[in-house]
């Protein structure tokens, strides 16, 4: 068993969707209480947990979620929208403000190319637990993971080492270095290449990688650095 990595995170305001408490919801009960009868039918128990998320913040890192306990694939809970994804991993939960010992909880992750509204951040762990009592926005949640399924990533520091990672590159090989990462298959081929040289730089988004591709070409290529059409 790994051992566990802790990160704490604070309490931040959901749509009120998954608990049935927003009042534009086309789900008055609440999207989780709807959602438990087909999770216990394929084999996962939501009844030790409270009918609605947690949702904690973790800015500015980002979250990477691999390698779930459970996965349920095109689950049709709902006659409003096509079918679903879920993904869910077994963590431990911290109330900071209570001197009692961490609680069995889940990180809850309906896949975004499968959801069709409320989108979540990146920064942003969904989370069920246990009835917790009452909670205040902004309290402070430390969240127990396994590291070698959920990483929480720094966007920006990373962004920064991999411009100087391809400092020397750029400036050796000029307009060339770039060659074989344009096109609509630029990025998957960005991705191999950084996956054989440097893999954690793998856990930037595409947009953070197009970006410090193209800043790295605008800092080190004699051209832009001229000013050259």
């Amino acid at each position: 068993m790994a051992t566990l990595r802790w990160w704490q995170g604070a309490l931040v305001a959901g749509h009120g969707v998954a608990s049935g408490r927003a009042l534009d919801s086309p789900y008055p009960a609440g999207t989780i209480a709807l959602q438990t009868p087909f999770f216990a039918a394929a084999g996962l128990d939501l009844s030790p947990y409270q009918a609605g998320t947690l949702n904690l913040s973790f800015h500015p890192g980002e979250w990477r979620l691999q390698d779930p306990d459970h996965c349920f694939e095109q689950l049709h809970w709902t006659d409003r929208h096509p079918p679903e994804t879920f993904s869910f991993w077994r963590v431990q939960l911290r109330r900071l403000v209570s001197d009692q010992p961490p609680l069995q909880a889940l990180i809850y992750h309906p896949h975004p190319e499968t959801k069709q509204a409320h989108h979540q951040s990146p920064a942003l762990l969904e989370l069920l637990a246990p009835p917790l009592g009452p909670l205040a926005t902004g309290e402070a949640f430390a969240v127990g993971v396994d590291p070698r399924r959920c990483r929480l990533i720094q966007p920006a520091p990373l962004r920064a080492r991999l411009l100087e990672f391809f400092k020397f590159r750029v400036l050796a090989a000029q307009d060339s270095f770039f060659a074989a990462y344009q096109g609509p298959d630029g990025l998957l081929s960005l991705r191999h290449w950084l996956g054989q040289q440097w893999p954690e730089a793998c856990d930037l988004s595409d947009l953070d990688l197009q970006r410090t591709l193209d800043q790295a070409r605008l800092l080190y290529t004699e051209a832009d650095r001229s000013g050259a059409p």
